[in-house]
């Protein structure tokens, strides 16, 4: 679970641009892109899901 959210973590922040190298070179170290590529699916489906029912909401 600590992994998962370092994970989360790391990747919000690269999302936002406010990555430190230092965190950029340990996700580089990773050896399976995978738990990157699933966090990046998932966020961008919620996206998408908030979005909706935002429009929905609203019109």
């Amino acid at each position: 679970m600590g992994r998962w959210l370092g994970l989360l973590g790391s990747a919000a922040a690269a999302a936002f641009g406010v990555q430190s190298r230092k965190n950029l070179e340990a996700d580089f170290a990773q050896k399976s892109p995978l738990p990157f590529v699933l966090i990046g699916v998932i966020g961008t489906a919620l996206l998408v899901i908030t979005l909706v029912l935002i429009t929905r909401a609203v019109i």
